[in-house]
């Protein structure tokens, strides 16, 4: 996707073909700053400080912290240690021990003195994997996007709504949720999309707003709590979210937020689509409430609020009255009943396990 002009993905390579460069999505939409990773730790960091954010991303993310490990020492302990590491840097996305389980199992069998080599080649093969999967995955929405517009009087705008950030900032490039939307935009469909702000953290409003904004797609933002009233008035034609963790009978986590949007969409009649890519199917679990890690995150992202003041500052202020708690959990499960279709790489099916194996059936054996 392209910034002012110029086309960037998330992460990449630096010239020194060691460093590592990610984009700061904390301080999106006001700063766009490009950061060096150049360590394993960094790596790390970046992924539980939100630096980088999005299942896709995060898995990129860590198999090239698995890469930076190697760069320093491609001994057997630090292979074990920096895959300790970077699994407990965010529990619930499970593209993050898709992409460690990837590099151990490449990495392990090899003499020290390839494990470099192969550990950045491989980092490089995820990205370009996510890259391409976001690219199907906006193919496959992009047909129903078109089924609904054929429902409607021709020319008439198509509103959609998401939550939380599954754009290209959340990927390598294209975005789940968001990608089936830019080709939609691209193909000349009339399109707007309402933008959850995605409190506590504000990705919709931050990240799902600017990224849009950037690329010229109609857009408007919107508190969490609008959804439903917009759905109850006609103004929703479909929602669309990703997933951070979708359970082999459909069950999807996501973003806090995301089971009541489900919810009014399934009072309403409302299409409820979620767009994921294969690391996202969680083979090993069922049932999402009991067996998906709910990430419990800090009290201060609800307690306290950043942006930009009047004179230009970023500045970061309290919300709550002093000694309040706050309970910060960051993630929801939305179960399949509430799920009108999954979209992935390789087509659209129903969310369910019947649903997700006629698209891999490979896997029946583990399901």
């Amino acid at each position: 996707m392209k910034v002012d002009g110029k086309p960037y993905r998330t992460i990449w390579p630096g010239a020194d073909g060691t460093t590592v460069q990610v984009i700061d999505q904390t301080l999106l939409p006001h700063a766009f700053v490009v950061r060096d990773l150049t360590t394993m730790e960094d790596a790390e960091h970046a992924i539980r400080s939100m630096i980088v954010r999005g299942a896709p991303l995060i898995g990129a993310t860590a198999g090239y912290g698995m890469a930076l490990a190697m760069a320093t020492d491609p001994s057997d302990a630090m292979l074990a240690r920096a895959y300790t590491v970077l699994l407990a840097s965010r529990p619930t996305a499970v593209n993050l021990r898709w992409a460690l389980d990837d590099l151990r199992a490449l990495l392990q069998p090899m003499p020290a003195a390839r494990r470099r080599e192969a550990a950045y080649r491989r980092a490089a093969e995820i990205c370009d994997e996510d890259a391409e999967i976001c690219r199907r995955i906006g193919q496959h929405g992009l047909v129903e996007i078109q089924r609904i517009a054929a429902a409607k009087k021709a020319g008439a705008t198509i509103n959609a709504l998401t939550h939380c950030n599954a754009g290209w900032l959340a990927t390598v490039d294209w975005g789940t949720a968001l990608s089936p939307i830019y080709h939609a935009h691209n193909a000349g469909i009339p399109i707007h999309v309402w933008v959850d702000e995605t409190r506590p953290r504000n990705q919709g409003a931050s990240l799902t707003a600017w990224e849009l904004g950037k690329h010229g797609v109609p857009h408007t933002v919107i508190a969490d709590n609008a959804g439903g009233h917009l759905m109850q008035r006609g103004q929703v034609d479909f929602c669309i979210t990703g997933t951070d963790r979708t359970t082999r009978r459909g069950d999807v986590c996501n973003k806090i937020g995301t089971y009541l949007k489900a919810l009014a969409a399934h009072d309403n009649g409302v299409p409820f689509f979620v767009g994921l890519p294969y690391p996202t199917i969680d083979w090993t679990i069922a049932d999402g409430l009991s067996d998906i890690p709910i990430e419990e995150r800090a009290q201060s992202e609800v307690s306290r609020i950043s942006g930009r003041t009047s004179s230009g500052e970023i500045a970061t202020v309290d919300l709550l009255p002093e000694g309040s708690p706050a309970a910060n959990p960051a993630f929801d499960v939305t179960p399949a009943r509430l799920v009108t279709a999954l979209i992935t790489e390789r087509g659209v099916c129903a969310a369910s396990e019947a649903g997700l194996l006629s698209l891999y059936p490979e896997q029946s054996r583990a399901a």
